[in-house]
């Protein structure tokens, strides 16, 4: 690297210290406001899970800052832990397309964290938002795919150094002092996805160890703590530990129009409580059952699919046909058409245990099928698409050609705010408490200070 070429980590450090809310177009902060009501009400959702309980009770630092749905506070990487853990837990929060990668529940409870410990403002925590969720859907661009062939989760260790941004951006760090939060990240980031094997928890808690691990980085930078400037690009740098190495990386796409073309303003609202690409085949699977179709007609069902899905969401097929937790049915795309199919729905109630042990769901399941599509457009989009073969013999198709709620046919207010009430109401909350919430988060990045999260502690 050249004296006159700045390091990738620089570049993208001097952009986000110039950040003003006045940079921060409409659309992005109307989206910005979207993803933290999204997140308010899966922080709710989540508040009673034994994974939660037990994420929240494994934490042992007593603190100033908010749990959402919870009485006692935790210090700030606690609280950035916790929510970050209930937001992602149930994966039905917001995603990027692309390689998929998770923003809100990784970026806003650090930032949300960082700014009631710190005293920041709403307008603090909107520039963090910005800054972190920018840096987090351009990194997932730079070698699509490679981070998952790696055996690592993108939102695991993508999130670590979006979230040191995030917090840095929303701190009011220096320019060289985000580049040290980067490069002390690029250290703290960890999540690999074994928990595919059978289901357990640990991919719940990946957003918010990478929530607490930026926010952690971004705090030891501002009292000086030295990290690479190389941190990207560097020959032992981020994509050389975390991504295969047969798919080349392209920096550019983290700095090319970076503070013009705002990324993260595509990110997209799951309207399924199950992992990305398996929501195209749950709304064939609806679509379908519509159609004066019964469960028992059908003698099997085929489902063309890109080969870089296949590791995680149909392989091993016995498992993905009967998983062996609800927690595994949400990355078996046999239990997410069989579940959509028999109940037109796929929201937290269709993967709780009673659902995932249902004999009718399994004995559907169990007739679903895949084949390799080389001309699927995985990882550019995400589709879906049916083939029914009737007892009959006569043939049924369905398909979905992108990925509901995302750019190309994007949620309502209306229905992110209905799944807000939803889920705060599956969590236990009153709907007067919930709205309460919901005018919160509406009113936030114009708020003077973070005061008013404490009411949310119960």
């Amino acid at each position: 690297m050249s004296a006159e070429t700045p390091a990738v980590a620089e570049q993208v450090s001097a952009w986000a210290a110039g950040i003003d809310s006045e940079d921060i177009p409409a659309g992005l902060r109307q989206t910005l406001g979207l993803g933290l009501l999204d997140f308010a009400g899966l922080c709710i959702a989540a508040r009673r899970a034994p994974y939660l309980l037990a994420a929240r009770d494994g934490w042992d630092a007593d603190g100033t800052c908010t749990v959402l749905g919870h009485t006692t506070p935790l210090d700030a990487a606690g609280a950035a832990f916790v929510n970050g853990t209930a937001a992602h837990g149930e994966d039905y929060d917001d995603t990027f397309e692309g390689t998929p990668v998770h923003t809100g529940a990784v970026i806003l409870p650090a930032v949300l964290a960082a700014c009631e410990r710190f005293g920041g403002s709403g307008e603090d925590v909107l520039r963090g938002a910005a800054a972190g969720g920018e840096l987090a859907c351009r990194l997932a661009l730079v070698a699509p795919t490679a981070i998952h062939r790696a055996g690592f989760h993108p939102t695991a260790v993508i999130g670590a150094l979006a979230a040191a941004l995030g917090v840095g951006t929303a701190l009011r760090l220096s320019a060289a002092q985000l580049t040290d939060a980067l490069g002390v990240a690029g250290s703290f980031a960890s999540g690999i996805i074994e928990y595919l094997a059978e289901g357990t928890w640990t991919k719940r808690l990946h957003a918010g160890w990478a929530a607490q691990s930026g926010l952690r980085a971004a705090l030891v930078a501002r009292q000086g703590f030295r990290g690479p400037r190389t941190v990207f690009e560097g020959t032992h740098g981020f994509f050389h530990g975390f991504a295969d190495h047969s798919i080349e990386p392209r920096y550019a796409e983290i700095t090319d129009g970076l503070g013009e073309d705002w990324r993260v303003e595509q990110i997209a609202f799951k309207p399924y409580a199950c992992g990305t690409m398996a929501q195209p085949f749950v709304d064939c699977a609806i679509r379908l059952a519509a159609g004066n179709l019964a469960a028992e007609d059908i003698e099997r069902i085929v489902c063309k699919v890109g080969e870089g899905t296949v590791h995680r969401l149909w392989e091993p097929l016995a498992e993905k046909r009967a998983p062996s937790s609800s927690y595994s049915a949400k990355f078996s795309v046999p239990y997410c058409i069989a579940v959509g199919f028999l109940d037109g729905a796929a929201g937290l109630e269709q993967f709780a245990e009673a659902s995932t042990a249902r004999d009718d769901v399994r004995a559907l399941a169990a007739r679903v099928e895949y084949v390799i599509d080389p001309d699927d457009e995985y990882p550019r989009n995400y589709t879906g698409h049916l083939q029914v073969t009737l007892r009959d013999g006569s043939v049924r198709e369905a398909r979905q050609p992108h990925l509901r709620g995302g750019v190309r046919e994007p949620l309502t207010r209306a229905e992110i705010l209905a799944k807000f009430h939803a889920n705060a109401a599956f969590g236990g909350w009153p709907d007067t408490l919930a709205q309460r919430l919901a005018d919160y988060c509406a009113g936030l990045f114009a708020s003077a200070s973070l005061d008013g999260l404490a009411a949310f502690r119960r």
